[in-house]
């Protein structure tokens, strides 16, 4: 999942950034609100932490132009704020979780997982395709009841396309699941872990689509 922080305290902005990297997440952090607005109206992300309380503004100025451009992008609100009335209102213009403050990262990170679940129809937190068997909150890969080592790359990929089967993922949409803004993609990083997928996990696993990109197959 590449995750979106918007989050102006700079420890706790940073703190995010480095905990839900470490639970498998990529992740890009901004401070304001218009920061916030340039880098949805610019990227795609699977998910949204979004803090109120920004210096230029709301964080519900930037979910209701989210919600009114039809961008159903999940939300995860974070404040200081935690009334009834403040979750209400969040969740009323378009929130899709609320998380008051102080929070635990393995809860901002358990929550993340939920709503990508929801979002993408899932009831199970495991993902499973043919004898592959995938856990978001492990980040672990089993073949046939067998434990395969994966990189982080690896695993976003493959997270990435168990997530949506039969979907056709492009080397470019792929990248943007893998590499941050500050990170250096090199031009044949996604066939190398897709080659090394295919040898760990089975050659079928993986279908080319040519000229289009990748999804999953049916010859494991």
């Amino acid at each position: 999942m590449r995750v979106l922080i918007v989050e102006d305290d700079d420890i706790l902005r940073d703190g995010l950034k480095v905990g839900l990297a470490l639970a498998g997440f990529t992740t890009d952090a901004v401070a304001t609100r218009e920061s916030a607005e340039a880098a949805l109206a610019a990227g795609s992300f699977d998910a949204v932490v979004l803090d109120l309380m920004l210096p230029d503004g709301s964080g519900t100025d930037v979910l209701k132009k989210l919600r009114d451009a039809r961008n159903d992008t999940p939300v995860l609100l974070l404040t200081a704020r935690d009334t009834v009335a403040d979750r209400v209102s969040g969740l009323d213009m378009g929130a899709d979780d609320y998380l008051g403050k102080p929070f635990d990262l393995d809860e901002v990170a358990a929550r993340l997982r939920a709503l990508a679940r929801r979002s993408a129809g899932r009831s199970t937190a495991l993902i499973e395709w043919a004898t592959i068997r995938l856990d978001p909150a492990r980040q672990s890969v089993e073949k046939a009841g067998i434990p395969v080592r994966l990189s982080r790359r690896e695993y976003s990929i493959l997270h990435a396309l168990m997530s949506q089967p039969g979907a056709i993922f492009s080397k470019a949409t792929l990248e943007d699941k893998l590499y941050g803004w500050q990170e250096e993609v090199e031009s044949n990083a996604v066939e190398v872990h897709i080659h090394h997928l295919r040898n760990k996990l089975g050659a079928g696993l993986i279908e080319t689509v040519r000229g289009i990109g990748y999804r999953l197959g049916s010859d494991i």
